[in-house]
């Protein structure tokens, strides 16, 4: 049987922090499936500047990604019972708690472990590699612009 795993995000402007997320959680496996988060679902930071099927589209054409869904509107779990991942791989800095996804998993009789990926390390002094420093960027080269 295929080993696939999970890797989960907003993936709001793709920068090199989310290609080395993907290409670790690639390395648990041999599928690597991805869930984009619906719009809806945010409630952990501020809501995306791209929509969400755009941002599905440009996850799927990476290279390490074997399949990008957009998650279920209602129910997290939803896929992760549809790819019968082995592992979920999260990304070094996301919010979520493994115990209580363990918890979770094991209510739904979900057999798969959680690991997360390690840090991008950065490669030079002026790298972006969140979407939230990418957007202030624009933002302060704008308003330089403007002055």
């Amino acid at each position: 049987m295929t080993r696939r795993v999970v890797a989960q995000g907003t993936f709001d402007i793709l920068h090199p922090g989310h290609v080395h997320y993907l290409e670790e959680a690639a390395a648990m496996g041999e599928e690597l499936h991805v869930i984009v988060a619906r719009e809806s679902n945010i409630d952990h930071k501020a809501d995306p500047i791209v929509p969400e099927e755009q941002r599905r589209e440009m996850v799927a054409a990476l290279k390490p990604v074997h399949d990008a869904r957009l998650g279920h509107p209602e129910d997290i779990f939803v896929p992760i019972e549809e790819i019968e991942p082995a592992v979920i791989a999260l990304g070094y800095d996301q919010h979520h708690d493994v115990a209580a996804i363990e918890a979770a998993l094991a209510e739904r009789g979900i057999d798969c472990a959680v690991e997360r990926a390690g840090a991008r390390e950065s490669r030079a002094s002026d790298e972006l590699l969140s979407t939230g420093q990418i957007i202030d960027r624009i933002l302060d080269e704008r308003d330089a612009e403007s002055d």
